[in-house]
């Protein structure tokens, strides 16, 4: 599957390569991106570091306007989104 180009710089600096790590090659990032790709705001706030807290709606509008709308909204399609992409990565080798 060939991506759009999504602007990773939208996102604090310190949680773009989880965030482009997860997207084009479907590894699972830590728990804050997590709760955010699966859409557990609640639980996403929670995790959160100041930094992340601060910056949450530009996460969250990054998700929305850049992420590609099959990798997000449940842990189901976050899963997913991993396996698939795992595969294509493995394929493409």
């Amino acid at each position: 599957m060939n991506l759009p180009e999504i602007n990773y710089g939208l996102l604090p600096e310190h949680i773009r390569y989880g965030m482009q790590r997860y997207i084009e090659y479907g590894e699972i990032p830590g728990n804050f991106l997590q709760q955010v790709i699966c859409n557990r705001l609640v639980h996403a706030l929670g995790a959160a570091d100041s930094i992340n807290t601060e910056h949450m709606r530009d996460i969250v509008t990054f998700i929305y306007n850049e992420a590609p709308a099959p990798c997000w909204g449940s842990e189901k399609l976050m899963l997913k989104w991993s396996k698939e992409r795992q595969e294509e990565q493995s394929n493409a080798s």
